[in-house]
C-alpha cells in the first residue's frame, strides 16, 4: 500500500466511486459481499487499491498545503520538481488558530513579531508521498490564497 487506507467515512461518502471500482473489475454487489465474507484479505487488497487510487487522484491535484499551529504557520506551494514553504512565526502571544489571532497576522504581517522566511528544495522521494506526509502530519489541502498573499508579500 502506497498510502493508508481511506477512512470508514471516506469510503462510505465515495460509495458510488468504490461500486464503479468494483464493477469495472466485475465484481458486483452480491460476489462483493461473499468476498468480505469469505475472503478479508481479499476484500482488504480491493479497499487498499482503491484507496491509493483515490489518495494520487486528490494528490495529484494538490498544488497548496498549509499547516497553523499557535504561533506559527507553514504554507507550501507543490510544484511538479519541488516544494516551496514559506514559515511564518509570531514571537508575542497570540493564538494563530484563533479567528482574531488570524486575522491579526493578516492585517499586521510586517510587524516586527512577525517573522518570514522562505525556502524551496527538491522532493527527496515522490511528489505525493512527500505531501501525503504533511497531510498525515496535520496539514490541509488549501487553495493557496495565503501562500500568495505572503509570497507576493515578501517578493
Amino acid at each position: 500500500m502506497k498510502y493508508r487506507q481511506l477512512t470508514k467515512e471516506q469510503f462510505e461518502s465515495l460509495h458510488k466511486e468504490f461500486a464503479h471500482f468494483l464493477a469495472s473489475q466485475s465484481i458486483d454487489v452480491k460476489e462483493w459481499n461473499q468476498i468480505k465474507k469469505e475472503k478479508p484479505a481479499v476484500a482488504e487488497e480491493e479497499m487498499n487499491v482503491f484507496s491509493d487510487v483515490v489518495w494520487d487522484d486528490v494528490l495529484n491535484k494538490t498544488q497548496y498545503v498549509e499547516h497553523f499551529s499557535k504561533t506559527s504557520a507553514n504554507l507550501f506551494k507543490c510544484a511538479d520538481e519541488e516544494i516551496h514553504r514559506i514559515a511564518i512565526k509570531v514571537t508575542w502571544d497570540i493564538d494563530l488558530l484563533e479567528q482574531k489571532g488570524f486575522e491579526w497576522l493578516m492585517q499586521n504581517p510586517m510587524d516586527n513579531s512577525v517573522e518570514i522566511f522562505r525556502g524551496t528544495k527538491p522532493y527527496h522521494s515522490e511528489r505525493n508521498k512527500e505531501i501525503f506526509d504533511l497531510i498525515e502530519k496535520g496539514s490541509n489541502i488549501s487553495k493557496g490564497e495565503i501562500y500568495e498573499y505572503f509570497n507576493n508579500l515578501i517578493s
